[in-house]
Formats: C-alpha cells, structure tokens, sequence
C-alpha cells in the first residue's frame, strides 16, 4: 500500500473558515519544512463560547487573529502535545480571555472527556500527545497523523515503538474526518493510516538489513537509506532513524557500541 501525501493552497492568513460542523481552521503564518503552511488552530464553536483547539506558535499576529475570530469568547484551550509550534501563544490566550486549559496530564487523561470530545492518549511523536475524537467521527490528530507529511519522531521525548502503537489504536477506529496539526483534512482516514504504518515497517526492516551489514551510525544509515535528502531535514532523519534503532534494541534486534549499531 504506497503512502499518498496531499497537498494544498497556501490558505488565507487571518481568517478562520469552516472545515467541520461547529468546527474552524485558522492557519498560522509559520510555514516550514515540518510546519507546511503553519500550524492549525482550530475553533470549536459552542454556546457557552469557543474551546481553542492548539493557539499555534508565539505570534502576536495570530493571538489577535484568534481573538478577532472568536470575538474574545474563549471558554477553554485543549493542547494537543506541547511543542512550542503548539503551544506558544498560550500564555498570551490565556492572558486576554482567562480561558481554562486542558492538557494531558494536566486535568485531562486518556478518555477524558471535555464537551463533546474525548482525549486519546497517542504518544510516539511527543509523549503526552493527545487526539481528541468527536462521536461522529471527527478527530483532531494533530501531528500523530498528518496529511502532507509523516511525523518526525525524536528521541528521548520521541519514540517510536510508542508511535507504531498510536497508530495501531487510530487504525483500530472507524473515524470520518481526521483534522491535523498541519495540513488540509483527512477524510477516510484508515487507508492512509495503514498506509503510514506500513511505511515505518518498510523503514524499520531497511534499518535492520543496513546494520546486518555491519555496524552503522545513524548517519550513515541515513546516507544509504535516505537519498535524496535536502541538507535541512537530515537531523530529523537521523532522529527517526535513532528511533527505530531504538525500538529495535528494545525488542532485542540491534545494540550500539561506540555510537554505531549492528544487529543481534
């Protein structure tokens, strides 16, 4: 099953439109490699008032773009994990509407509930990422599964045998419409959640025969299995190849002596 990655316009900036029932994405001006156009913000429209959904990055600007769309009527923040990309502009939410917070491990655990929505637990890209899933089939997965890219996983923080279970349990749902961290909607997303699994089984068994070989640096794994690679994104490479290095040692299929790894 190939992994098909999708792809859109550079969405308008400061304005929030509609992308589920109840539910707004406002896009932050941070694009980047990891960050696509910028991170979503999204806002759960609700009588007592709005939930914010990730207030995105330390930005002046889109702090007073969340504040314009919801006229200042904040009644909670949901976080999803707590990478500054996230997070940043929370104080300042906080700050101009008092709203409360909810966040993993912080008055929310796995199958909390909070409105409508109920909290996952999906650690593997952070280790208190959640989801938050919606009765009919709306889920906010933030950078767990994302549309336009795979998730870099980072050890320590990072880890991928925890990731791989994440997706298993997504997989294991019959969801509707995932709505990412970054990226355009996911509709049907079982298809493509498999497809990603199946991807990182594919890495996991390239890693493993590159160091049957003999013993590698993740670098140097990267050098083989990665090309091309633009200069930027090879310490996230070598980051998610640590990772899978890591699952593999855990599980007893490699060991590091002297930073390169080898099978056992």
């Amino acid at each position: 099953m190939s992994l098909t990655l999708l792809t859109e316009p550079e969405p308008p900036r400061g304005v929030a439109f509609a992308v589920a029932p109840g539910v707004r994405r406002l896009v932050a001006d941070n694009p980047g490699p990891f960050t696509y156009h910028g991170t979503n913000t999204y806002l759960i429209d609700g009588a007592a008032g709005v939930t914010v959904l990730d207030p995105g990055p330390d930005s002046a600007a889109h702090v007073a773009a969340i504040l314009a769309a919801t006229e200042g009527k904040v009644a909670r923040v949901l976080v999803s994990h707590g990478h500054a990309d996230h997070v940043g502009a929370l104080p300042a939410l906080v700050a101009a509407t008092g709203a409360t917070v909810f966040r993993f491990g912080e008055g929310l655990a796995d199958g909390g509930t909070v409105g409508a929505w109920t909290a996952l637990h999906t650690p593997g890209h952070a280790a208190d990422h959640v989801c938050f899933a919606r009765a009919d089939g709306v889920v906010f997965t933030a950078d767990h599964v994302m549309s336009f890219s795979t998730s870099v996983v980072i050890p320590p923080d990072g880890d991928m045998a925890a990731y791989m279970a994440s997706l298993r349990r997504m997989l294991a749902r019959d969801d509707a419409l995932f709505l990412p961290g970054h990226g355009p909607p996911l509709a049907n997303p079982r298809p493509f959640v498999a497809a990603l699994l199946e991807h990182r089984l594919h890495r996991e068994a390239a890693i493993l025969e590159a160091i049957r070989q003999g013993p590698l640096t993740p670098a140097r794994v990267v050098e083989q299995l990665y090309v091309p690679l633009e200069p930027k994104l090879r310490p996230a490479a070598e980051a998610s190849v640590t990772a899978h290095l890591l699952k593999l040692a855990s599980e007893g299929g490699a060991v590091e002596q002297d930073g390169a790894w080898r099978a056992t």
